[in-house]
C-alpha cells in the first residue's frame, strides 16, 4: 500500500477514480503556466482590453495608464509565452491578439477538477451517510 493509499477519508485500496473525471497531469502541467500568467491583476487587464476588441499596439495598450512601454511589453511576452496572447508585426508596429485556445484549456482543466471535487464530495456524503 502506498502512501497515498493512507490519506484520510480513503478507504483501504480503494483506488482513485477513473475514466473522463481524472485530470490528466499533462493537462495541469500546461494550464499552470496560463493560471500563472492570469494571475497578475496588470496581465488579466491585458487581456481584458485584448478580449473586447481587435489587436492593439503598445502605444494603444498603455494609453490612459501610468505603465510604461517597457512594462506592458513584458507582462504581453509572459502572455505570449502562456500562449494567451500573440504578436503580429505591421510595417514598423508589432500588434498584440488575444488568442482563446489556451484559455479555453484551462477552462476544461478547471471543469475536469471541479467534476473530481463533485464526485469527492458524492463519495463522502455517501460514507457519512453510510454510518
Amino acid at each position: 500500500m502506498s502512501p497515498k493509499d493512507k490519506l484520510p477519508g480513503k478507504p483501504s485500496g480503494a483506488k482513485p477514480a477513473a475514466g473522463p473525471a481524472r485530470v490528466k497531469a499533462a493537462m495541469l502541467r500546461s494550464s499552470a503556466q496560463i493560471f500563472a500568467a492570469l494571475g497578475d491583476e496588470t496581465r488579466l487587464r491585458l487581456i481584458a482590453v485584448l478580449c473586447a476588441g481587435s489587436a492593439m499596439s503598445i502605444a494603444q495598450l498603455t494609453a490612459g495608464t501610468e505603465m510604461t512601454r517597457q512594462s506592458v511589453t513584458q507582462h504581453l511576452q509572459v502572455l505570449a509565452n502562456a500562449g494567451l496572447v500573440r504578436d503580429v508585426k505591421m510595417g514598423r508596429e508589432r500588434l498584440w491578439a488575444f488568442e482563446p485556445a489556451h484559455l479555453d484549456e484551462a477552462r476544461r482543466a478547471l471543469e475536469a477538477i471541479s467534476l473530481q471535487w463533485d464526485q469527492a464530495l458524492s463519495r463522502l456524503k455517501a460514507a457519512v451517510e453510510e454510518d
